[in-house]
């Protein structure tokens, strides 16, 4: 018991010292982007006026899209969000050089961001804090388990320290990573986070991200509404989801053009909407809450989602280090923006209403991309910094994942990660190497003994963990929600093993 007691002890320890360090880290890389935006929107501003200076907009532009191509040329691990990247590293399936995807992200991430590029930076930051805390297990020799521990802790401190949200920040790395709630994983991630956001607010305030100001709590009367609204949203993101994750399909059928030529046209498109619409430009954040204070006409919203929709896709096309996070909570709050404009114009919907219903479509919008519900719902309530739209919130949150669900919708993350690696082949070389997996209810292997389940070829399960007891399994063992296990791999049959094994540990 007293180990036990030490070790979780240790965890918030590590967990605290890689906070402060993931904190420093991404709070300089939101200085630098913040920095850099606001000169790019000031030349910009005089490029209205003085062709000079539109030209060497321009020229500016095009220099950072081919300097930024060439940092993910050399290393491909630092392309776009950089969380399907930490999950397969997580998952046993990726590794790579944590300092030079630390220092080509932070630079890559601050000139393609900067640059007024459809991009977020919470993806970016999650692989910086990632990296980071990679570094930190690297110089203190940890464990292959402790280092994965380790690394989910700065995960959760980048995206922490990106939005202020410590909470959400530890549910996404337990709900969208490792679909369980490991007691090392989520005190290291919780510590790690709660650090991140201490380092955060003494950089940035107090103040949410997306703090605001509204005075009134959606009746039930106007839930019937909501049920629509979720259905819309559902629709939005599969449809979202589908053109993000196709694109680049698409450009692959024009092979006759080069690759660049992708690079470069977001880069060019970008510079009109900085000159005469600065506040749509960049991830978002900024326009929501313009549209927040005094709601444009339907005809203006639409214009603005028609916009931020094509620019998004094409911006994350590129491959360059920028998320998806925050322009999917900026499309999410358009929608919402649009509908409730809808429901006010023809009388049914109060005008003070109006913010809440941007709220609660945010959290919809990347609950049901993402497939993280839970993490959508802690995430925008402490974006927004109150409880008040916790019940509207959660219920649009359902029925827009559960109509994503139905039409067949996947998690986006785990599907970016798919496509980046090769083709999954069986192999028995390399050193033995252990991932880790949780039973989940209703899945294949919940209630199933071990010898009944099929296995993929080139494993072994080696042990089981139960209510924090270990168990050595045979092939009569009874598998149970639940329950952690061990795999034992080849090294370079990882991939195969997890692909494979994962499927048969998810709800069905």
């Amino acid at each position: 018991m007293q180990s036990d007691n030490l070790r979780r002890f240790k965890s918030v320890l590590y967990g605290l010292l890689i906070g402060l360090a993931v904190g420093m880290v991404v709070s300089l890389f939101r200085v630098s982007i913040e920095g850099l935006s606001d000169q790019f929107l000031k030349l910009a501003k005089l490029a209205r006026t003085n062709l000079f200076v539109l030209i060497m907009l321009i020229i500016l532009n095009l220099l950072i899209a081919f300097f930024v191509y060439y940092l993910v040329k050399r290393d491909k691990n630092i392309k776009g969000s950089g969380i399907p990247q930490v999950e397969g590293q997580l998952n046993g399936e990726l590794d790579y050089s944590w300092f030079s995807v630390l220092s080509k992200k932070f630079i890559g991430g601050v000139l393609a961001i900067s640059s007024g590029l459809f991009l977020g930076r919470e993806g970016p930051s999650i692989q910086l804090g990632a990296a980071t805390a990679q570094g930190l297990a690297d110089t203190f020799k940890q464990t292959k388990q402790a280092r994965k521990t380790i690394i989910s802790g700065g995960a959760a401190a980048g995206l922490s320290a990106a939005f202020n949200a410590p909470i959400a920040s530890t549910l996404f790395v337990l709900e969208e990573i490792y679909h369980n709630f490991s007691t090392s994983v989520w005190l290291t991630s919780l510590s790690a986070a709660i650090s991140a956001n201490f380092v955060s607010t003494a950089v940035f305030g107090k103040v949410p991200v997306l703090h605001m100001s509204y005075s009134h709590v959606i009746p039930l009367h106007i839930y019937p509404y909501l049920i629509g609204l979720g259905i819309v949203i559902g629709i939005g993101g599969l449809i979202y989801e589908y053109a993000t994750l196709h694109v680049n399909d698409w450009y692959a059928k024009l092979d006759w053009v080069p690759n660049i030529v992708w690079v470069l046209i977001p880069f060019i498109l970008v510079i009109p909407f900085e000159m005469y619409l600065p506040t749509i430009v960049g991830g978002g954040s900024t326009m929501v809450l313009t549209i927040a204070k005094a709601a444009p006409t339907i005809t203006v919203l639409l214009w603005f989602l028609l916009i931020r929709f094509v620019m998004s896709i094409l911006s994350y096309s590129t491959g360059l280090p920028g998320g998806i996070f925050l322009p999917m909570l900026s499309l999410g709050a358009l929608i919402g923006a649009i509908y409730s404009e809808v429901l006010i114009q023809l009388g049914v919907l109060p005008q003070s209403y109006f913010v809440n219903f941007i709220i609660i479509s945010m959290s919809g919008f990347f609950a049901c991309v993402g497939k993280a519900p839970f993490t959508a719902i802690l995430l925008i309530t402490e974006m927004v910094g109150s409880l008040q739209n916790l019940m509207s919130l959660a219920f649009v949150t359902l029925v827009a994942y559960e109509v994503t669900d139905l039409l067949g919708g996947s998690p986006i993350y785990n599907e970016m990660l798919q496509k980046m690696l090769s083709p999954q082949k069986l192999s028995t070389s390399g050193q033995l190497t252990n991932l880790y997996f949780s039973v989940q209810l209703g899945s294949d292997m919940d209630g199933k003994a071990v010898k009944s389940i099929n296995w993929p070829d080139g494993c072994l399960i080696s042990s089981i963990k139960r209510n924090e007891q270990y168990i050595i399994p045979d092939g009569g063992t009874i598998l149970k929600a639940g329950d952690n296990i061990e795999i034992s791999t080849n090294y370079d049959n990882r991939g195969y093993v997890y692909t494979h094994v994962e499927k048969l540990t998810l709800d069905n």
